[in-house]
């Protein structure tokens, strides 16, 4: 799992809290002997590799990098949570930033819909062959190599964009936007994992949702500062001006987070904030093998079901937020600045679904039940949006938009958290990157079927192929069974309530750790 730091040990001298359970011994006390919910299931992690070996756990007398007895949670979490939620929003404002005013670059630059088109697609094509070495990267090097990569790339992307201000420029535009969309491959994978490492037991849904709320919230800034800053105008040196002006704003902005990710961004923090984490750590072995982990993954059926049902549905968004300024403009001609309005209506009601659903599972671990009705829920406001779109009224339009965001993109952390909890403890990078590997295919073959169909038959049969696969996912959705492995391990002792680190620490103290946990026990 995480990397650990020898260097990173201190130890606290307020009461500690066994994560293994209150007795010395761990394999003697019977509700902390290896169980079947944690690692033994067949289908999922019980492979050699990743079970405790006696080196493994912290030692009294050992240097580890955290006292594993200590469950606490530290100060610092919202820090980091909110740093990475501001460089995720401004990577994905520049994802959506071109698909927003689609039709005015095609004029500038002269080049097709289709050419535009793939300035957001290549995000979706560039994450496919990346997942498994950023993913090893993660586990290797850990949380802040990794944030520290992604914000420089989406810096350095930024400022290259820069270079792009003349019509016959339009390659140096495209190679800015694929320099942004490799560091978005050091971002997707990140809210779960921070969520785990930072956060106790009762806030990590909630911390995923505001993790996942910065990219939400960068899309919804996308579809509404384009349009503003950049009018449709046919002076092309006045056009050019307009642009640079959003470039330089979003190249300040990327250095500016860069430069806080380098400040505030910390690896983990000292103790484990959950019992959840601190097995986990337990359980991690340096040589665990990524082609295992992955063969143990998709031998869970669970897990494959979510899989395919989470790229049916984030796909469906993002071919709508590539498409939504072609669909409305053909509809209501002109209407290029309340096209970016409908969008950000979808992210900002859909923020608001991810931050209340966040809460919701961290109150009632309902994964299963929570899952399927947003999903359902999905679905009729996809029918209704579609059924409404061409009425010629803008204001039912904003209306049925925002229903159907509210349920679509707040499905997007849930997809995250359930699929942590049926997978656990295998690393949440990897859950998540395969969820989001999913969603970029899917991304991509329905943004080009939905865009050939919309040219060709017009929005109506092009909404209807997305409800039809909607109606897929949903139905799939409802065989996921609710094995809620994270939630098992966290219940095998009774939690304390968490304590807050203090910002100065008082001279460190012995505390109890762990005894090893005897290979006859496991």
């Amino acid at each position: 799992m995480v990397n650990e730091d020898p260097n990173q040990q201190e130890r606290d001298g307020t009461p500690s809290q066994s994560a293994l359970g209150e007795n010395p011994s761990v394999s003697a006390h019977p509700s902390v002997s290896i169980q079947p919910s944690v690692s033994v299931y067949p289908s999922s992690s019980a492979h050699p590799s990743t079970l405790a070996q006696p080196s493994g756990l912290a030692h009294p007398g050992s240097s580890g990098p955290e006292d594993l007895s200590v469950i606490k949670v530290s100060k610092r979490r919202w820090a980091v949570v909110l740093v990475f939620s501001c460089y995720s929003m401004c990577n994905a404002f520049q994802w959506i930033q071109y698909g927003s005013i689609n039709n005015i670059f095609m004029n500038f630059y002269g080049v097709s819909a289709f050419a535009i088109d793939w300035l957001s697609m290549c995000y979706m094509l560039t994450y496919i062959p990346l997942l498994l070495p950023v993913a090893w990267l993660l586990e290797k090097f850990g949380l802040r190599t990794i944030a520290l990569t992604g914000s420089a790339l989406n810096c350095l992307g930024a400022w290259v964009k820069l270079g792009s201000l003349k019509p016959h420029l339009f390659p140096v535009t495209v190679l800015g936007q694929v320099i942004c969309s490799v560091a978005q491959v050091f971002i997707l994978g990140m809210p779960s994992r921070i969520a785990s490492v930072w956060f106790g037991a009762n806030e990590v849904s909630t911390a995923c949702s505001i993790a996942v709320f910065g990219n939400q919230l960068g899309i919804a800034i996308g579809f509404l500062v384009p349009p503003v800053l950049v009018p449709n105008i046919k002076d092309q040196d006045k056009l050019a001006y307009h642009i640079s002006i959003m470039f330089y704003i979003i190249g300040g902005v990327a250095t500016l987070l860069f430069i806080l990710v380098i400040i505030v961004f910390k690896e983990k923090p000292k103790h484990p904030p959950s019992r959840a984490q601190s097995l986990s750590y337990a359980l991690a072995s340096p040589d665990v093998s990524y082609l295992s982990s992955i063969v143990r993954l998709f031998k869970n059926l669970n897990f494959v079901l979510l899989v395919i049902t989470y790229g049916l549905n984030a796909g469906a968004f993002y071919a709508l937020s590539t498409l939504l300024n072609r669909m409305v403009i053909l509809h209501y001609p002109g209407e290029e600045v309340n096209a970016g309005r409908i969008g950000l209506t979808i992210i900002i009601a859909g923020m608001l679904g991810a931050v209340i659903s966040g809460i919701w599972l961290d109150r009632t671990k309902t994964y299963k039940e929570t899952t399927l009705v947003v999903y359902i829920m999905t679905l009729v406001g996809m029918v209704v949006y579609t059924v409404t779109l061409n009425l010629g009224h803008l204001w039912v339009v904003f209306i049925t938009a925002g229903t159907m965001g509210f349920f679509m993109t707040g499905y997007l952390p849930l997809g995250f958290e359930f699929a942590v909890e049926l997978t656990y403890p295998e690393s949440e990078g990897m859950s998540s990157g395969l969820l989001n590997v999913s969603a970029q295919v899917f991304g991509i073959i329905f943004t080009i079927s939905q865009g050939q169909i919309i040219d060709n038959y017009g929005t109506l049969p092009g909404n209807i192929f997305l409800c039809v696969f909607l109606t897929l996912g949903a139905a799939l959705t409802a065989f996921i069974r609710a094995d809620l492995r994270r939630q098992k391990a966290n219940k095998e002792a009774p939690e304390n309530k968490l304590q807050e680190e203090e910002e100065e620490e008082e001279e460190s103290k012995p505390s109890k750790a762990p005894t090893a946990v005897s290979e006859e026990h496991l």
